[in-house]
């Protein structure tokens, strides 16, 4: 039976949500609805042309001569749907407690983020002038853009290991001497290697790998020690302003949502009583600055002076 309940949330979520609207619907309109609203029935419920056309809105990219078949598709969707929460709701399943939990961070969810889509509006597309302004300020992204084969070597350690680490590394005159100490001194290690276009990478590392000569060495603190990347090779492949143009322009976008959205968030929170209470106190204790990024960020990460080759 748990594994039925964990089978059929989703479900219960979406179809649970959607009955309530419908009885809503009915109770303002005396129970009439126009036939032409309505796409299918099952057992005396009504599925409405709203929840199909909801539904296909949240489809990226179609077009008008996929719409008809997706639409048909989605209808079976809801059915489909519509038919196991009704048993759902036979088996008194909405009265379970993890149901009923997860109904309401579902509401919870879609509240906030109703409320955020409305108060932040569309977003604003940002002139040429701070498209320019942000293409000039990050050269190794664009003008100066490098596709790299980049060697990762993993390190576990602990914190008080860093250092010593690190000034191995910066004495040894091939990665593949450098592993072999490792070893010797009993540290686990993870090897991969790939191939990564700039605006693959982290940004917090990106400015400092994009000045490194073939053949150098970068380490950064990592979740559980520290990671050796070394740029095994690179080429230079530029992207003009004209090519940038609209990924600049979602960036930018992107960013000043979040901004006017962590405005928007804080300013509720300055006026609203909010208590942590018990185990849970500590919560309310805002981090003096954000947490660092998992893996390499800029703080921590240190270019060594001196070329170490990759494996051969």
């Amino acid at each position: 039976m748990q594994g039925m309940k964990k089978l059929y949330l989703p479900l219960l979520i979406a179809v649970l949500a959607v009955g309530c609207g419908d009885k809503k619907d009915e109770a303002a309109t005396g129970g009439e609805k126009a036939a032409a609203q309505v796409a299918a029935k099952v057992n005396g419920t009504e599925l409405t042309v709203s929840q199909v056309n909801y539904a296909l809105q949240r489809i990226p990219n179609l077009d008008a001569e996929q719409s008809k078949a997706a639409s048909l598709q989605v209808l079976r969707n809801l059915v489909d749907q519509e038919v196991i929460a009704q048993k759902a709701l036979a088996d008194k399943l909405d009265r379970d407690p993890m149901v009923v939990q997860a109904l309401d961070a579902a509401r919870r969810q879609i509240l906030a983020e109703a409320y955020m889509s409305r108060k932040l509006g569309a977003p604003v597309e940002p002139s040429d002038a701070e498209v320019t302004d942000y293409f000039n300020k990050h050269p190794e992204l664009f003008a100066k853009r490098k596709i790299y084969r980049l060697q990762e070597l993993s390190i576990k350690a602990p914190t008080d290991k860093h250092d010593v680490i690190r000034t191995q590394l910066g004495a040894s005159k091939t990665l593949n001497d450098f592993a072999a100490w490792l070893k010797s001194e009993n540290y686990e290690t993870k090897v991969a290697q790939g191939v990564k276009a700039a605006e693959q990478l982290p940004l917090q590392i990106l400015p400092q790998l994009a000045q490194m000569p073939d053949g150098q060495a970068m380490v950064a603190n990592a979740p559980e020690g520290l990671t050796v990347i070394v740029v095994a090779d690179s080429q230079v492949q530029p992207v003009t302003l004209e090519q940038a143009k609209p990924a600049i322009q979602r960036l930018l976008q992107a960013e000043a949502r979040q901004k006017a959205a962590k405005a928007e968030r804080d300013n509720l929170k300055a006026v609203a009583k909010i208590e942590y209470v018990g185990e849970f106190a500590e919560a309310g204790k805002e981090a003096a600055t954000a947490a660092p990024a998992a893996g390499a960020p800029a703080e921590d990460a240190d270019a060594i002076s001196k070329g170490v080759s990759g494996p051969k």
